[in-house]
């Protein structure tokens, strides 16, 4: 399986963010966005996410012999800048729901709630409420969503957010072990992520518009 966009363009209102831009990503690479803030790259992770239309091209699966029906959203899972858990609930309240609401993809399973959150380091503390983590914490369970409930593309938006050092290289190990079990990854970052097979896309926003000068 790989993921191909072909000649995207996309709107917010009447404003024309970005366009012509295109990529065909394999099974275990990445793709990094670039650009400076308003450039373009969060609406285009919700574009790929199936989140916001294009206003022209299109975002297809691609099989070992043809191209899928299946819409690449429903292999997605999308992290954005909120972590998309409930304060009141607890750790693995959130988890759980997530598990069962998301399911598992055709192409893999998802690890246990306790698991995934050994997997972010921070076991024994999912009887807390989410809102009584730190921020840190908080988006470390939020990448314990992601494999709770397998899917084969990872979109992440700015997934560093919150998280120190250490944090850091535990993302890292996540992403590159969803890229080695054959996951693909979208993600827009001001960090270097430090992946293997790593393609990059500048997002030149307003200017690429005037200049029809697109990465």
């Amino acid at each position: 399986m790989h993921l191909r966009a072909e000649n995207l363009s996309a709107r917010r209102g009447e404003d024309l963010i970005f366009a012509k831009v295109s990529f065909d990503l394999e099974a275990g690479d990445a793709l990094v966005l670039r650009g400076r803030n308003g450039s373009g790259k969060s609406t285009l992770l919700r574009v790929v996410a199936g989140l916001l239309r294009p206003e022209t091209g299109r975002i297809v699966l691609v099989g070992p012999d043809s191209e899928s029906d299946r819409p690449p959203r429903e292999a997605s899972h999308y992290l954005g800048h909120r972590n998309a858990m409930k304060s009141e609930l607890t750790v693995a309240e959130n988890l759980t729901f997530w598990k069962t609401f998301l399911g598992n993809d055709p192409s893999g399973v998802g690890i246990s709630v306790d698991a995934a959150a050994e997997a972010v380091g921070l076991a024994g503390i999912t009887h807390l409420p989410f809102g009584y983590l730190s921020a840190g914490q908080q988006r470390r369970m939020a990448f314990a969503k992601l494999i709770v409930a397998h899917r084969p593309i990872w979109i992440l938006d700015e997934p560093t957010a919150a998280l120190d050092t250490a944090a850091d290289h535990l993302l890292t190990s996540l992403i590159s072990a969803h890229q080695q079990s054959g996951g693909i990854v979208l993600a827009a970052t001001h960090q270097p992520l430090g992946l293997d097979n790593v393609k990059e896309l500048q997002m030149t926003g307003f200017a690429g518009v005037e200049q029809e000068t697109w990465g």
